[in-house]
C-alpha cells in the first residue's frame, strides 16, 4: 500500500463521498458504534460548556456529543459529509456545522473539549505541529482533549500510532496524558490542559466565525 507523503487534500474526501456518501460506514458499522462509545465514556466530564469537533464527517457521532455541549461546533473538509451533517443534527440549534481544512481554517474562540476522531493521521507531520498549536491556543485552561485513531496500516500521511504520539509530542508543554485506552482496532488518549481554573465559572467561548 502506497502511503501518501503529505497532508490529504479536501478533493481526496470529496471524492470519497461522491463514490459513497458514507466511505467509512460511519452510519452502520459495529466497530463504530463501539468506538463512539467509547469516545463519549472516556470524557473525563459529564458536561462542557463548549466543544469543538474536528472531523465531524455525516454527524453520527456529533449527534451523540451534542447533547453534553451548551455549544458545539464541529467542522470538516467536505461539503457532501456536511450536508448529511445538517439533515441528520437539524433539531440542535446549539450546533454549528463549518466547512473548514484545518489547520490553515480555525474556528474563532476557547474550547473546554476538543475531538480529533480519526482525523489527523489524515495530516503530515508539519501539519500535525501546526494543529497542535491551533489546539494548545483555544483551549480553555483545565481543558480536555481526545484523541482517537484507527491503528491499522493505512496510505494515510500518517499511521494512528504516529499521529497520536506526534501530537501528544507537539503538545507535551500544555498537556498532560490522562489516560489511553487501546483495543485491538484502535487507541483512545485522553489529554488534559493542567492549567489551573475554576470550572464553575468556565467561560469557553462559542464563537463560530473560521479564521486563518
Amino acid at each position: 500500500m502506497t502511503r501518501h507523503t503529505t497532508s490529504l487534500p479536501p478533493d481526496y474526501f470529496d471524492a470519497r463521498y461522491a463514490a459513497d456518501p458514507d466511505p467509512w460506514n460511519f452510519s452502520a458499522s459495529p466497530y463504530e458504534r463501539d468506538k463512539y462509545a467509547a469516545t463519549l465514556a472516556a470524557l473525563p466530564r459529564p458536561h462542557y460548556a463548549a466543544g469543538l469537533e474536528i472531523g465531524c464527517s455525516i454527524g453520527v457521532l456529533t449527534a451523540a456529543l451534542a447533547p453534553l455541549c451548551d455549544t458545539l461546533v464541529a467542522l470538516d473538509v467536505a461539503e457532501a459529509a456536511l450536508a448529511q451533517a445538517r439533515a441528520r443534527c437539524r433539531d440542535l440549534p446549539h450546533l454549528r456545522l463549518l466547512n473548514a481544512q484545518v489547520p490553515g481554517d480555525w474556528p474563532d474562540g476557547t474550547f473546554d473539549l476538543i475531538l480529533l476522531s480519526e482525523v489527523v493521521y489524515y495530516l503530515d507531520a508539519a501539519d500535525v505541529a501546526r494543529l497542535a498549536a491551533r489546539v494548545r491556543q483555544s483551549l480553555h485552561p483545565g481543558g480536555d482533549v481526545v484523541l482517537v485513531h484507527w491503528t491499522g496500516e493505512t496510505h494515510y500521511p500518517l499511521t494512528g500510532d504516529e499521529a497520536a504520539d506526534l501530537f501528544i509530542r507537539e503538545t507535551r508543554d500544555r498537556l498532560a496524558v490522562d489516560r489511553q485506552v487501546r483495543t485491538e482496532a484502535y487507541r483512545l488518549d485522553v489529554l488534559r490542559d493542567g492549567r489551573s481554573t475554576d470550572s464553575a465559572k468556565m467561560t469557553a467561548s462559542s464563537t463560530t466565525n473560521i479564521c486563518d
